[in-house]
């Protein structure tokens, strides 16, 4: 009788106990599997359902649909591609360590082709597949019903190996995931037996054993770190790369690296397809082409062929490093060992997961061990019944032609000769024709073994150690019968990549211009040739100027150096190509400046481990610099270049220079001070230095001139804020120590006190003034006669100045590259005017 009774509860409520019971239908019968078995509930459906139907190792073939059918209509009721899918996993010598399923026909490949339909693949259970379901007809392990009750299946199966470790999982449940990659038979049997040997082994002495995964597909793991800390607690993350080679023909032009082994569930095909598209887009430059080369032979060897052509003259590491970089040859595996234990999921380290398949062989061998002593107890009551039978025949013979039926027979054979039941009905059984061939001593021997047999059995019954004997000796024969060698090399920890940056571009030397309005761009020579090849024919905003003129290679690197002590690294490739009348693009348009930051250095670097140095001079005068190696970066972001004592100061500029000549520091009140540069030792990139000159109460320093002895001849040039012009000869500047006060530039007046804007050596460059009318005007600060420091210069502009460009100048052919200064700093639209920043690393133009 149907209740009317309504029950009120929240929806809420509701659907979280039906969204509970899907969650934990799912994690316990679909996708996570048995911590004793390692198989999911679909997987062990399969397996129990090809051994029930004799479809086994040494019969024929069968159709894989046929069993496909039987699965689905007696176990599993969930459609047939997800049970054909399974099963062709199960086949697939590239997913399983040892494949639980022997196929026949297609069943896929390494490029994710997909398997032939069911009903064109035959299938059968691979010979190790057997050790997973031996002794399962002696009550080893628990039976429940079926779906519908209409059959028996087992809940666990014997799993004579440690499948789980062996042949890994994954899967995909509700709230819960599983990856374990594939191990080594042996090295996890190994581990195994230590362990039930000694229970208390440590985790270090089981990876004596059990050295890392072991894939299929082989290659090369790195990370063992990571593995440890998964072997310890289920969660850890490694890499995998593929295993590579470099072929080089005597006879031809063309290196090939060959890659003869992928990461683990990385698809052929695609890897294949990347590694094209990098070529085709010239992001790899040096490789001409890549093609499969794997065929029939490397099939069977279970390796592939890939082959990349290289131009001989390119270097096939810096290529393999990208390649790791940005292609699948190098993948990163994270385990995540998650598995039903105890009817609930946990997540289990490796002596954890250890454990649990122990305690399920011990089950097994128990369970196995009683149902062999019941029965070989119960043949050894009947053989003694047929001895004693022996002595008696012909009184039993007569008895039994006395007797009614065999029912009579049995109850006379008991009554009078005092045989058991069990004996009566084996003495019953006795064909006639045999009566007279009763071998007494063959049933004696019998007898005897039987007695031995029952007596091992009762001792593995009744003791720990003999058990764990006995799984010993019979996990030492499977790995005597099935282990292979190791496949998967393990090289220690993640090894980091160093990009070649050169490998990736197509290397071609360029021009490189920058303005005082941060106008950037790259040209082509071609193009700056083609429209003048003149400065002043370089496309500018109006009443901008050319600050920076280089002649570089797109394989060099550009460093951008701010006044609040960071730095930006971008190879010369990647700034935006232009033509020489093209304004270019706004720096801030190619690397993330702030709205505060402006550049006070820019320097372009073909070698990282030149024996130059870094050095950063701030408005308070404290100088530091850094050996130019510790800059080199991959990144693109802005890092930390040099430190400020507060954050008040700020950097004036930035110059490369080597260890030989001197400095020479001005400042704002017309100080200035020479030193040697072998004053300032090298500290590291985060430092914030020392003091290269004492400032008077107000004063500040406005630049840096590097000088060596090449240079004594030549002649510096200051200009002041009134319009004043000064030229004193280098040589009349004597050398200091670092700190001091220096000298007197520029004489200072009582009243109104010069203020320097510029000092630098004077050079090619012209230089510009903006005065009180409008635009810039050309100082030709040649025509200024020298004076002795201490005096005064030459008032050039009148009214005075309100800012300062400088204008590059382009080099002869048999002159070196030109200066590059640094950009003024920019608020105060006044340049630092400090000289080259290439002057020590610039070489005589090819």
């Amino acid at each position: 009788m149907l209740s009317n009774r309504i029950i009120e509860t929240s929806f809420a409520e509701i659907m979280g106990k039906r969204f509970g019971d899907y969650a934990n239908l799912v994690i316990l019968s679909r996708a996570i599997p048995d911590a004793r078995d390692g198989l999911k509930p679909v997987q062990r459906r399969i397996l129990y359902a090809m051994y029930q139907e004799n479809n086994t190792i040494d019969k024929p073939y069968r159709k894989s649909a046929k069993t496909v059918g039987y699965v689905m209509g007696t176990f599993h009721p969930h459609g047939d591609s997800a049970i054909y899918e399974t099963m062709v996993r199960m086949a697939q010598w590239w997913k399983m360590r040892q494949v639980l399923i022997q196929g026949h026909g297609n069943f896929g490949s390494l490029d994710a082709d997909p398997p032939a339909a069911m009903r064109y693949t035959e299938s059968r259970l691979s010979a190790i597949a057997n050790e997973m379901l031996r002794d399962i007809d002696k009550e080893t392990v628990t039976f429940i019903p079926n779906y519908d009750n209409s059959e028996m299946q087992p809940a666990v199966l014997p799993a004579r190996f440690p499948n789980l470790l062996v042949n890994g999982a994954s899967g995909i449940a509700v709230g819960f995931a599983t990856d374990i990659p594939t191990h080594n038979l042996g090295e996890v049997i190994d581990a195994t037996i230590a362990q039930m040997k000694n229970p208390q082994i440590t985790l270090d002495e089981l990876m004596e054993h059990v050295k890392g995964p072991d894939f299929p597909t082989g290659g090369i793991v790195q990370g063992v770190s990571g593995i440890r800390k998964a072997f310890e607690t289920g969660r850890g993350q490694f890499i995998i790369r593929g295993k590579t080679h470099i072929e080089e023909p005597e006879k031809s032009k063309v290196k090939k690296i060959v890659i003869s082994e992928i990461p683990y569930d990385v698809i052929k095909s695609r890897l294949v397809a990347q590694i094209d598209e990098l070529v085709l887009e010239r992001k790899i430059e040096g490789a001409l082409a890549v093609r499969d080369e794997t065929g029939r032979k490397e099939a069977e060897q279970k390796k592939v062929r890939i082959v990349i052509d290289l131009r001989k003259d390119v270097n096939p590491d810096a290529i393999l490093q990208y390649l790791f970089k940005n292609t699948d040859l190098q993948i990163y595996y994270n385990y995540n060992m998650n598995a039903i234990h105890e009817g609930t999921i946990k997540q289990m380290g490796l002596k954890q997961l250890l454990d649990a398949y122990i305690i399920h062989q011990k089950e097994v061998v128990t369970n196995r061990s009683r149902y062999d002593l019941d029965k070989k107890k119960t043949r050894e009551h009947i053989v003694e019944g047929l001895i004693r039978a022996k002595s008696i025949l012909r009184q039993i013979v007569d008895t039994i032609m006395a007797s009614e039926d065999r029912a009579d027979a049995r109850r006379n054979i008991v009554a009078q000769y005092g045989f058991t039941e069990q004996q009566a009905d084996a003495i019953l059984s006795i064909q006639l024709a045999s009566l007279t061939r009763i071998d007494i001593v063959k049933l004696e021997k019998e007898l005897a073994t039987l007695s031995k047999e029952i007596k091992e059995l009762e001792a593995i019954l009744a003791s720990e150690k003999k058990l764990i004997q006995v799984i010993v000796h019979e996990l030492t024969d499977i790995k005597k019968r099935f282990d292979e060698p190791r496949l998967t090399e393990i090289r220690g920890e993640i090894e980091e990549i160093k990009l070649d940056l050169a490998m990736q571009i197509n290397v071609e030397d360029c021009i490189l211009t920058f303005t005082h309005e941060g106008y950037i761009k790259r040209v082509s020579p071609r193009s700056f040739k083609s429209m003048g090849g003149t400065i002043e024919t370089c496309g500018v905003k109006d009443g901008d100027k050319v600050r920076v003129f280089a002649e570089a290679n797109t394989s060099n690197t550009v460093l951008f150096f701010t006044q609040d002590g960071k730095y930006f690294a971008m190879l010369l490739h990647d700034i935006p190509e232009a033509k020489w009348k093209d304004l270019g693009n706004a720096l801030v348009n190619i690397i993330p400046l702030e709205k505060h930051q402006k550049i006070v250095g820019l320097a372009i670097v073909d070698d990282f481990s030149k024996p130059v140095y870094v050095c950063h001079l701030s408005r308070t005068g404290f100088m530091k610099k850094t050996l130019l190696a510790e800059y080199a970066t991959n990144r693109s972001g802005a890092l930390a270049a040099a430190k400020l004592k507060s954050d008040e100061d700020e950097f004036v500029t930035v110059q490369i220079t080597d260890e030989t000549g001197d400095y020479v520091v001005s400042t704002k009140d017309g100080m200035i001070i020479r030193f040697a540069k072998s004053e300032v030792s090298p500290t590291g990139r985060a430092s914030s230095g020392v003091k290269s000159v004492n400032l008077t109460a107000g004063d500040e320093v406005i630049s840096l001139i590097s000088v060596d002895g090449s240079d004594e001849g030549k002649v510096i040039r200051a200009v002041t804020r009134e319009g004043m012009v000064k030229r004193t000869r280098l040589n009349e500047l004597s050398p200091q120590g670092r700190a001091g006060k220096g000298l007197v530039l520029l004489r200072k007046r009582k009243n109104n006190p010069h203020q320097l804007l510029m000092v630098q050596l004077e050079g090619a460059e012209k230089l510009y003034a903006a005065g009180t009318g409008n635009g810039y005007t050309q100082i030709e600060t040649d025509k200024v006669p020298f004076t002795e420091l201490g005096g005064n210069g030459r008032l050039v502009i009148e009214g005075g100045v309100k800012a300062l460009l400088l204008e590059a100048a382009i080099p002869n052919d048999d002159e070196q590259s030109p200066a590059q200064d640094t950009p003024g700093p920019g608020t105060r639209n006044e340049p630092a005017g400090q000289a080259s920043l290439f002057d020590d690393m610039k070489e005589k133009k090819e």
